[in-house]
């Protein structure tokens, strides 16, 4: 199975997926597969901004719902959630909408926000926005990047099964790195405490 069969198949499912757990480098991606013509440019702005949009909605769901709950207070009392909130109550319309584009912050703002009285329609609409000019927004540099990279994923194609191994290791080794230093960052904290 190549690159592009697994692209075509499961390339607007894969940018949803992306969207939802990673972000701006999915969103990347997925201009740079539209440059090669493996996805459509369109579609895959709507399967980023659609993931985006849902798991903004869910953390915020899981802040309303379970306010008290062990997981959304942690999230609060993080660093992140006292910025978050501090910022939040001096500009929260503009805070809910540009949560997407403020980097690190998106899990824990909408969590806070789901806390707040925050009307959860506008959300939803600042939300959707956010999400749309997002997505068009990283589709259309990564397309403008494609350009650029074309040359190197031609070359690459042939070792597609190897790529797609190495990127799969790369991540799980950036994702446990990633929990090792928030987890002793919380340690140090709570040792200063």
């Amino acid at each position: 199975m190549t690159l592009e069969h697994l692209v075509a198949n499961y390339g607007s499912f894969g940018l949803f997926v992306g969207a939802s757990l990673e972000g701006e480098a999915s969103a990347m991606l997925g201009g740079i597969l539209s440059h090669q013509h493996l996805i459509e440019f369109w579609p895959a702005i709507i399967a980023l901004a659609l993931g985006s949009f849902l798991a903004d909605q869910v953390f915020f769901l899981l802040g309303h719902g379970w306010r008290n709950s062990a997981i959304v207070r942690s999230v609060q009392g993080s660093a992140a959630g006292g910025r978050v909130l501090t910022t939040f109550n001096a500009h929260p319309n503009l805070f809910a909408f540009s949560l997407r584009f403020l980097y690190g912050l998106r899990m824990a703002g909408a969590v806070t926000i789901g806390t707040t009285n925050f009307p959860w329609l506008r959300f939803i609409l600042l939300n959707a926005l956010s999400a749309f000019i997002w997505a068009l927004a990283w589709v259309t540099l990564g397309y403008v990047c494609g350009q650029a990279l074309a040359p190197l994923f031609e070359r690459l194609s042939g070792y597609s099964h190897f790529i797609w191994a190495g990127i799969a290791v790369i991540l799980c080794v950036v994702f446990v790195s990633v929990m090792v230093s928030k987890r002793r960052r919380c340690q140090r904290l709570k040792a200063r405490d």
